[in-house]
């Protein structure tokens, strides 16, 4: 072969290259992709579970996120005349417990594991010896504005952390005199005290124990989430503790609470104008009966023993039995069938009453 057909094939081969470099670049075909589309588009996240509190509040089973369950609760006298209400800070109350005092009149005591944020709380009111047994049973420190000699020889002889504010030096500091109170309703209904102030006064007194002592538990169990009470249909209770103070719990299927009512009135907490609405209902059957020798007309109520008691909740209601070993003992409920009653989460409403007081479950 000459040498000019390979030179001129060689320059055809030049030209051909030079000619695809300078030509447009053809783009690649996409290939189908197995990875799904945009998930978020076609499946949308799940939201975030609630976050698990670290801590439960032993009297309502309730989450928290501090350690308060190490803390001896307050537990606070609160007046209930009519003349009185409305009361303050009873709906932050973890549970109230109402009996009789004198002349068909109920007094209450309001135990609060925490008073932080509750604002103020009253009227306070005189003790009588089965608060302050209640109070015990709960290793708490008690607040009251003076009392039945019973009260005092029992607080003296129990060894309880008493404040009070007609005979000790409290008033003024840990308690004070509502002056609008004082004018409307009267001296004896006027005394308050404050989640703040017992927050701010309670950890400068040296000689208090803040922290429960050594040994104590406050044994009850609650439902696990999910669960229900089980029983009878008990849309309503009403307790008839004397001709002068009737109460009524009427179940509110929304918020799965008793909304609590007395003297034909919804019960109203005066710091939120809310009504007072409670998980459980308790009504304990015990000796009730006139305080013998007392010319007041106060009444002996029997808080330690074994007894027999209803319990309401989510709409039910079951036959239970309560004990208290002692007074220093926390008051304990069991089933018909003897095992420990468990409570719904939230807040409790105890009714002491006698064993042939009036109740009615519609």
């Amino acid at each position: 072969m000459s040498g000019k057909p390979l030179v001129s094939l060689f320059l055809s081969g030049l030209l051909l290259l030079s000619l695809t470099a300078c030509g447009p670049k053809e783009e690649p075909t996409p290939e189908a992709s197995s990875a799904p589309a945009d998930v978020s588009v076609l499946a949308p996240t799940e939201p975030d579970p609630e976050p698990v509190l670290p801590y439960v509040n032993p009297l309502t089973g309730e989450g928290c996120e501090q350690d308060i369950g190490k803390n001896r609760p307050v537990a606070i006298m609160l007046n209930n005349l009519k003349k009185s209400l409305p009361q303050l800070g009873v709906s932050q109350a973890d549970i109230i417990y109402e009996a009789l005092a004198e002349g068909g009149i109920t007094r209450m005591l309001g135990v609060f594991q925490s008073v932080d944020g509750v604002g103020d709380i009253g009227s306070v009111r005189s003790a009588r010896d089965y608060y302050v047994s209640l109070a015990l049973g709960h290793d708490a420190i008690f607040l009251h504005a003076g009392g039945s000699p019973g009260a005092y020889t029992a607080i003296e002889n129990w060894g309880v952390s008493a404040f009070d504010c007609v005979n000790g030096p409290y008033e003024g500091t840990l308690f004070w005199r509502d002056q609008q109170r004082r004018k409307s309703m009267g001296l004896e209904h006027s005394v308050l005290t404050s989640g703040e102030t017992i927050q701010k006064l309670l950890p400068s007194y040296s000689w208090l124990r803040l922290e429960h002592k050594e040994g104590y538990t406050y044994p009850q169990a609650f439902l696990e989430e999910g669960q229900k009470a089980q029983g009878d249909s008990a849309q309503q209770v009403t307790i008839t503790f004397s001709t002068y103070k009737t109460g009524v719990f009427t179940y509110d299927p929304d918020s799965g609470l008793y909304l609590v009512s007395e003297y034909g009135q919804p019960y109203v907490d005066g710091n939120t104008g809310e009504q007072v609405g409670v998980k459980n209902v308790l009504v304990l059957r015990t000796s009730v009966s006139n305080l013998e020798g007392d010319d007041a007309g106060r009444q002996a109520i029997r808080t330690t023993g074994t007894g027999e008691g209803l319990f309401f909740c989510d709409g039910t209601v079951q036959a239970i039995t309560w004990s208290k070993e002692k007074n220093f003992s926390p008051l304990t409920y069991y089933t018909a069938d003897g095992q420990p009653l468990k409570l719904g989460v939230g807040k409790s409403y105890v009714n002491l009453v006698g064993k042939s007081t009036p109740v009615e479950v519609s």
